[in-house]
């Protein structure tokens, strides 16, 4: 999900960008057109027919948007003027060297407001720099390599509700689904959190798939309207604050127990961070209301986008049986006699990360709704861009261009191996970049490495006979309605 950071994700500082170092950033280079050079979609009735291709399939209309029109897409849609950014420098100079001059859709962040209060994924200005400097100690990559055991027992536990036939047919989207709820509910308030799975899980897929219909209208209706799917996004609201009201407070009442944290527990380290550090420095924790917010925005963003990236890995590992392979040997190679993983093999499982990386460029969990909003005027690709101007960026179309990836609709993990040039800086954008970069990057990549080597392990699948062709859909997360059955099989 779009959420914040402190650097790029690659590692490499906003200084790199063409224009650092000057006096102002602004400044160079000068502008050679405006917004209104710009090429644009033809559209009527003030561009709300645009808005309806948009909620029929967003993904094929930006698609088609980019192919007839380039790298820089004007539109208008009644009063909002926009830009979409399909060039990968552009996008860096949009959420890096023009990070401070832009805030978040603001649209994006009341619906996101709704589930996740004032967390650090709504949060802008000095309360997101607190909140992003306290935070940022407990999703650093050591305290996350500490949960790796946490989330192998609970992958172990899950993986024994798989039929141990040795074949069976089975929903692998809703496995990866479970299991990923399993694995945050633990890491974040504890072992006993996973009895709350099943309502975890259906609680956030409502409201991922209300969420991305909310999006593509400008304005809300009240919740308490008699309208089709408004009775479930309040139940869901409800399921999920109750739920992590109930595990705060059972949480709060062991620490009094038994007087120290736990450093497997993420809601521990939460209430144990103090604002130590910036300008504002005074010593606070988070408040109460924080803590609930900052375990909401962690529960749901730190669960659904992982599952979604898991589903689209497996179903092209079930259709490149050359990739599957290699992945199986390489992981028997490393976990020598089946042993469980940890988290000094992942260096080692090469292929087996850049299969995940490689289908999160072809399938990105966050396809698209990473907007800005331009606080001021400013320059992008040698344009000049009026302040206000709404600033869409959408990976799926980004990491699909053949000019930056060769045969761009094939599954090639060599493309992420260590020793090969990578991805063009801003054309590989699965957990952003920019001062917003994924919080929970590490935590993500550990999970699913550790999901997917212990399934490989233990299973190879191949798709049913007949199976439909993917489907994706935005909700939020990209999912395919149709979720992914395959034919699972126990290795020997």
């Amino acid at each position: 999900m779009d959420s914040p950071g402190t650097h790029d994700l690659h590692g490499v500082p906003a200084a790199r960008c063409p224009h650092a170092g000057a006096a102002d950033p602004q400044a160079s280079p000068l502008a050679s057109r405006t917004w209104a050079d710009l090429p644009r979609p033809p559209s009527r009735w003030w561009g709300l027919s645009l808005l309806g291709d948009m909620r029929r399939d967003y993904l094929g209309f930006v698609e088609r948007l980019q192919a007839s029109h380039g790298d820089l897409v004007a539109m208008r849609i009644g009063f909002e003027r926009m830009v979409d950014v399909f060039d990968p420098e552009a996008v860096r100079e949009v959420l890096v060297q023009h990070a401070g001059r832009t805030v978040r859709w603001e649209r994006g962040i009341e619906i996101f407001a709704q589930s996740f209060g004032r967390s650090v994924l709504v949060t802008e200005g000095a309360e997101w720099q607190r909140q992003r400097r306290m935070l940022q100690p407990a999703f650093a990559t050591r305290p996350v390599a500490e949960q790796a055991g946490e989330m192998v027992a609970t992958v172990a536990a899950a993986m024994r509700a798989l039929p141990d036939a040795p074949e069976a047919e089975v929903d692998l989207e809703a496995f990866f689904s479970s299991v990923t709820v399993r694995v945050i509910l633990r890491t974040l308030f504890g072992p006993e959190a996973e009895a709350d799975t099943q309502a975890a899980a259906w609680a956030t897929q409502v409201l991922s798939r209300t969420a991305m219909r909310e999006m593509t209208w400008p304005m809300t209706l009240p919740d308490w309207l008699p309208l089709p799917g408004k009775s479930a996004k309040r139940r869901a609201l409800r399921t999920l604050r109750e739920l992590v009201a109930r595990q705060i407070a059972a949480r709060r009442a062991a620490l009094a127990a038994s007087g120290a944290g736990d450093a497997h527990v993420l809601l521990d380290r939460l209430l144990s961070l103090r604002n130590t550090e910036g300008p504002d420095a005074d010593g606070a924790p988070l408040s109460e209301q924080e803590i609930f917010d900052q375990c909401m925005v962690s529960f749901q963003a730190g669960h659904e986008t992982t599952a979604a990236a898991l589903a689209w890995w497996a179903r092209l590992m079930a259709e490149h049986r050359e990739a599957s392979a290699r992945a199986q040997a390489e992981v028997d190679a490393v976990l020598e006699g089946g042993r469980a993983p940890g988290v000094d093999d992942v260096a080692r499982l090469t292929w087996l990360v850049a299969t995940l990386k490689e289908a999160m460029r072809l399938y990105p969990p966050v396809a698209a709704v990473m907007s800005r909003r331009a606080t001021e005027d400013i320059v992008l690709g040698g344009v000049s861009i009026p302040k206000g101007t709404l600033l869409r960026i959408t990976p799926w179309v980004i990491q699909r261009d053949p000019r930056r990836f060769e045969q761009p609709s094939e599954f090639r993990p060599e493309r992420f191996l260590p020793g090969t040039p990578g991805p063009e800086r801003g054309a590989w954008l699965p957990f952003g970049t920019g001062p917003r970069v994924c919080l929970g990057q590490h935590f993500a990549m550990l999970e699913m490495t550790l999901v997917a080597a212990m399934l490989v392990q233990r299973h190879a699948w191949s798709l049913p006979p007949g199976a439909p062709a993917a489907r994706p859909e935005m909700n939020v997360t990209l999912r395919d309605p149709g979720g992914l059955r395959v034919r699972l099989r126990l290795r020997s």
